[in-house]
């Protein structure tokens, strides 16, 4: 059943794209079913989508998944109070829906599809869309602008290389990835951190074939749990015969 339910959304996903694309422009759509590099992805339904307190996001409002939220309010406030990030974390661009999308991709019609693609997905070739992403920027920014590679070397995107994931966070786009889509450090997909949080496993059906085929770096890897044997027992010594004492007569 499963296996049908992906086969339909690849089958639709890019058809509904094609019709979105700006005008006049269409999306070569990939035998695998990419454009441009880029997976399809279906819009988010509001009716699960929240908004982030205003402290912790910069430009427009930060809509996510309510299921995402506990854990980037406790990734927001490790990074307040670890003094090593020697700045703040905020959330800069959020949930975008197909049509908002739309609109961020046609917003440079002078350039082709294709050279708009390597740094702004298509409409519905979005992680934004599914409201378990965001894009992360550093307060002060230092002269490193927002979006661009230079924040990797800031001490906050090392934070987040190192602690991220155990928040469920990982970084969809690493440098050299195989989907040939740009690097982008400030690029980050929720996941949970296990398997059994809530939302996880929802957000990992949505993301399981990005996850499969290109995987994220660093990324949420499955928890294994060792157990190791107790020791054996010791074999049980058997008595010494007993000696019964001859009465003296």
């Amino acid at each position: 059943m499963l296996h049908r339910i992906v086969a339909l959304v690849l089958v639709l996903a890019p058809t509904v794209a094609e019709a979105q694309l700006c005008e006049g422009q269409s999306a070569a759509i990939a035998p695998d079913g990419r454009a441009f590099g880029h997976l399809p992805y279906g819009d988010a339904p509001e009716s699960e989508l929240v908004t982030l307190p205003s402290e912790y996001s910069v430009g427009n409002p930060c809509v996510v998944r309510a299921d995402m939220l506990p854990d980037l309010l406790r990734l927001f406030a490790a990074a307040q109070g670890d003094p090593s990030v020697m700045g703040q974390l905020r959330a800069l661009s959020c949930q975008r829906s197909i049509a908002r999308q739309r609109s961020v991709f046609c917003r440079g019609e002078t350039s082709s599809a294709a050279d708009r693609a390597i740094s702004v997905a298509p409409p519905g070739y979005s992680e934004h869309s599914t409201g378990y992403a965001l894009d992360f920027a550093v307060r002060p920014a230092n002269g490193c602008p927002d979006a661009e590679a230079c924040m990797a070397a800031t001490p906050a995107a090392r934070w987040l290389r190192l602690n991220a994931p155990r928040f469920g966070f990982e970084q969809s786009f690493p440098g050299g990835n195989k989907q040939h889509v740009k690097w982008e450090p400030w690029h980050w997909r929720w996941v949970g951190a296990s398997g059994s949080a809530r939302g996880a496993p929802k957000a990992r059906f949505v993301f399981a074939r990005a996850r499969r085929l290109y995987p994220a770096d660093p990324g949420v890897v499955p928890l294994v749990v060792k157990f190791s044997a107790p020791p054996p027992l010791p074999t049980p010594v058997a008595p010494p015969p007993s000696r019964s004492k001859k009465k003296r007569r």
